[in-house]
């Protein structure tokens, strides 16, 4: 029997299973994404156990698939190792798709199902191991046998894949006991399809065309020995010779013992999650439509769906087998799966089609809205996000933003250290406002009217106080003003939201999260126009907190902190995240209240030694991050985690590794040049 010490011994103590079932080239104790659901950060790890002297997989996203290497093969074929049965089968399982060569049944280790081509080969199986006794006499394929199957693509090499045998004699016994044999010759072949336990007498061109022998089992599978621990796509067939056919073509296929044999729902589970696609491939006769329709229903819920052949029904042409022996193609029945899909997802393929990018014809380049140095923050169709914690004039920067959207052609507004694109089409500049009171927001109204050397606001300049609001209607709210403004105004220019949080009951809500930042990021590329939220949060370093934080993270093209300098009377602006370059390279823009004006002033911006400070701090902490739970790293693993880190694209990674050996915050290993270690910080 197989046992557990016998598999970790020929593995690699479990490495080697780990291998074979992953789809990914992993490096031990390295991070990498888990490929069996959508991973967005590298947190799955295999790692050598000391204690129980075994590899294991470490999933810090998804504890599911943290354990040994059986675990995994239990959860990828839906088997627990708790249950002693099902923990034996998880063996076998590894022991088949890995070829360990282990016999579960020690009794059955001299096999009479092997091709034999020089000899004939006499297997008797006695009476007391099968619920039918049976002798077979097995001799090499004739030229003609070869022939037959070769119509349908059926090569010598597949047929000892599967297991198929040319048979010169069969002999057992009818159900009253009395023993009964077939003798083939050329006029009617005689093949067996060969299990441990029993043998599937296949005739042809016989008027008894199947008879079974010896102990087939409960749930009888032509082919599941020979499918590959994942695929794509899985083929389910009305017999044995259209499953060869489909191999033979380069398909996975399985088949149970007919057309009308249900189909065990337990099997199909542990397929789902091995195969993308289950699809039914029965004949197109009466029988194998009547049975593929109902199997499609019991089996809905696993997503298997059947396909139907373009053949006539008739008796020599209803399945695969006589699919390719009309002289289709594996392209034919690839392009037939194409079409099926395109019925299948119609819907959504029309939808997609409309977003499908044409390269001939490129989209209108997305103005810039706000920007600091030629660097676009706020573009049509993007988000803007402003941040920061309470009292450090994050309103009145954004006012400064308004002011400078709705300021007459030709006059100068101080916009606070950034460039507003002048609205010179009179489009609509809406102010969403979801804190302040109706009091307070008429004051800033007329603040920013002033900043921008206005006595009244414009016509298409709209205000609204929403604080009387419920939550749900506040963004109900502002969805139907943006149409209605967007046609009444012939489209919008800016659109800022104090209070991005106000629109949802919690910000730390992953779901309601996504939902809102989804909705305004789908509301700007509608409109194209640029949507301004202001997040009333303290930003830990380059990163927002939250789960409102983390999805405005990644959907806003700019991301600005605002936060009090050293001097608590001055407000710095401070770039967490910019599509275009890196953060830190944006300059840090400072305002202050201005008595002379009554209103908040530009500054200019901090000296390059504080920007340059500012940028190594940062750098810092990002490094005592990744070296905290690891001494040694490479340029590879040192660039992927900085940008999981801070969210930036791979050049601006590299530049910070430059700057972090600049200024010393990591070095080279002095035992391998190859690797970095944490410098003197």
């Amino acid at each position: 029997m197989i046992r557990k010490d016998d598999i970790l011994r020929v593995t690699d103590k479990g490495v080697q299973v780990f291998r074979f079932y992953l789809p990914v080239n992993f490096k031990v104790g390295k991070n990498f994404l888990n490929p069996f659901y959508k991973d967005t950060k590298a947190s799955c790890n295999i790692y050598y156990d000391r204690k129980g002297g075994v590899f294991k997989m470490k999933d810090f996203g998804n504890e599911e698939y943290s354990g040994d290497c059986f675990e995994l093969v239990g959860k990828l074929n839906g088997l627990s190792c708790k249950e002693p049965k099902e923990f034996v089968e998880i063996m076998e399982i590894i022991n088949r798709d890995l070829h360990l060569g282990f016999s579960s049944h020690e009794e059955y280790q001299v096999s009479h199902y092997k091709v034999p081509q020089k000899a004939d080969v006499i297997t008797e199986v006695p009476k007391e191991r099968t619920k039918r006794p049976y002798t077979i006499v097995q001799k090499p394929y004739s030229s003609l046998e070869l022939a037959f199957w070769e119509k349908s693509g059926i090569g010598e090499s597949v047929l000892k894949q599967y297991r198929v045998v040319s048979l010169k004699k069969f002999s057992s016994e009818n159900a009253e006991g009395k023993p009964f044999s077939f003798v083939s010759n050329a006029e009617e072949p005689v093949f067996g399809y060969m299990g441990k336990l029993f043998v599937k007498v296949y005739r042809p061109f016989s008027q008894v065309r199947f008879l079974y022998a010896g102990d087939l089992g409960e749930n009888y599978c032509f082919g599941l020995e020979q499918l590959p621990a994942k695929g794509d796509l899985l083929f389910i067939t009305g017999g044995e010779k259209d499953v060869m056919s489909l191999a033979a073509h380069g398909f996975h296929a399985i088949c149970f013992n007919s057309e009308t044999a249900c189909i065990p729902e337990t099997l199909i589970h542990r397929l789902s999650f091995r195969f993308k696609h289950i699809i039914l491939l029965y004949d197109v006769d009466k029988t194998g439509l009547e049975s593929s329709a109902k199997r499609e229903r019991e089996l809905k819920s696993y997503g298997v769906k059947r396909l139907l052949l373009p053949l006539s029904g008739t008796k020599e042409e209803k399945d695969v087998s006589d699919y390719f022996a009309l002289g289709n193609s594996r392209e034919n029945l690839i392009r037939l799966f194409l079409e099926y899909l395109e019925t299948l997802y119609s819907e959504t393929m029309s939808v997609l089609k409309s977003c499908e990018v044409d390269f001939s014809s490129p989209p209108p380049a997305a103005q810039m809205i706000v920007s600091v140095n030629e660097v676009p923050l706020g573009t049509q169709g993007n988000l803007l996000c402003v941040t920061g914690g309470e009292g450090t004039g994050k309103s009145n920067y954004v006012a400064a933003l308004i002011a400078g959207a709705i300021r007459p052609q030709g006059v100068e507004a101080d916009t606070l250290g950034v460039a507003v694109k002048e609205n010179t089409k009179g489009k609509a500049v809406l102010f969403y406002d979801t804190e302040q009171s109706e009091v307070q927001l008429y004051k800033n109204v007329g603040n920013l009217l002033r900043r921008c050397s206005r006595d009244a606001m414009p016509e298409y300049f709209k205000a609204y106080c929403l604080t009387g609001m419920s939550r749900k209607e506040r963004l109900k709210s502002i969805i139907l003003s943006m149409d209605r403004y967007h046609y009444q105004y012939g489209g919008i220019h800016l659109v800022v939201i104090d209070g991005i949080a106000d629109l949802i009951r919690c910000a730390n809500d992953e779901a309601e999260s996504i939902a809102v930042v989804e909705e305004l990021y789908r509301l700007a590329g509608i409109y194209n126009t640029c949507i301004v939220t202001v997040l009333h949060f303290i930003p830990n370093g380059l990163k927002l907190r939250g789960h409102l934080g983390s999805e405005l993270q990644r959907k806003a093209a700019a991301i600005l902190s605002i936060e009090k300098d050293n001097d608590p009377a001055v407000s710095v602006v401070k770039a967490l995240k910019v599509r275009e370059g890196s953060p830190l390279d944006v300059p840090l823009m400072q305002f202050a209240w201005d008595k002379g004006k009554a209103m908040h002033a530009y500054l200019g911006e901090k000296p390059k030694e504080e920007k340059e400070k500012r940028k190594e701090d940062e750098l810092v902490a990002v490094a005592r991050e990744i070296f905290s739970y690891r001494r040694f790293v490479t340029y590879v693993e040192l660039t992927e985690s900085i940008q999981s880190i801070l969210e930036v694209k791979e050049r601006t990674a590299k530049s910070y590794i430059k700057f972090m050996r600049e200024r010393e915050i990591i070095v080279k290993s002095p035992d391998s040049q190859s690797h970095y270690m944490l410098g003197a910080i």
